[in-house]
């Protein structure tokens, strides 16, 4: 029997000529991958007067905001319904991304370790039980669509006083039919059409815990109000719009909405 024998440098050459074949694959492989997705936390603060709202917006401003850049949340948004200061039940919503549910549930316990935040914020975090600092507080727990897996900051050129940031709320009467409008925003790429439009998205986003489910979420961008209006009526006659409305797979998959027109405070990121 004959047998054939290899050098040792014939070997690595044929090993290496096999990795340049493999490699085309493996580099497309690596980019194809699809970009992790985030996740978002709103808190949504109730105060019952001017008072209460000046006290938020120092802790805010001067405890909140640092540590949670600190903690790794680069920008956060800080945001108050408008025609705010003449309502009963005045709000301020927080929004801030991170990179789990773990890390976005852990950041009260998180933020107890850190001796600034602490300092910085004790008129809030020690207030007395007859002195309160809010009348309730909300949190929502969000995961971002694979149509949009990261935040955006809005590229806006107005008046940071005259923009108007639109928070969506989308509820449907049954988990398949939830899972059926986030398709449609995804597969049927209702976020592509807003993103055509310059609808200027901060997020768009599955709610996995709130009080209002099953429940998505988004928040898109204007310079003022009427280029707002301007952008949703060009949505409305947009072609591409129109056929998605119209397919039957996609009828009845929201039973409820809501639309809450926010503008951002002064020390807000986004």
């Amino acid at each position: 029997m004959k047998t054939t024998h290899i050098s040792l440098n014939a070997f690595h050459a044929m090993a290496f000529g096999l990795l340049l074949l493999l490699l085309p694959s493996l580099s497309q492989a690596t980019c194809t991958a699809p970009p992790k997705k985030e996740y978002y936390s709103i808190l949504i603060y109730h105060l019952k007067d001017a008072a209460q709202e000046a006290r938020m917006d120092a802790y805010l401003k001067d405890a909140l905001l640092p540590a949670l850049h600190k903690a790794g949340a680069a920008h956060v948004g800080v945001f108050k319904p408008v025609g705010n200061d003449t309502a009963a039940d005045r709000r301020i919503y927080v929004f801030f991304p991170g990179n789990s549910t773990e890390t976005l549930l852990h950041m009260p316990a998180t933020l107890l370790q850190n001796s600034a935040y602490l300092a910085a914020g004790k008129d809030f975090i020690d207030a007395a039980w007859d002195q309160p600092t809010f009348v309730r507080q909300e949190t929502i727990i969000l995961q971002a669509f694979p149509g949009m897996p990261k935040m955006a900051l809005p590229a806006l050129t107005g008046a940071k006083s005259e923009r108007i940031y639109e928070l969506r709320s989308y509820e449907s009467p049954s988990d398949k039919l939830y899972r059926n409008k986030v398709d449609m925003f995804n597969k049927g790429d209702e976020v592509g059409i807003f993103k055509r439009l310059g609808f200027n998205a901060v997020f768009y986003a599955d709610v996995l815990s709130g009080s209002r489910m099953p429940n998505l979420m988004y928040l898109t961008t204007f310079d003022n109000k009427a280029s707002r209006d301007e952008h949703w009526k060009a949505f409305s006659s947009d072609a591409q719009w129109k056929t998605l409305l119209a397919k039957p797979e996609y009828a009845h998959n929201v039973s409820r909405s809501e639309i809450i027109f926010l503008y951002p405070v002064e020390y807000s990121d986004i």
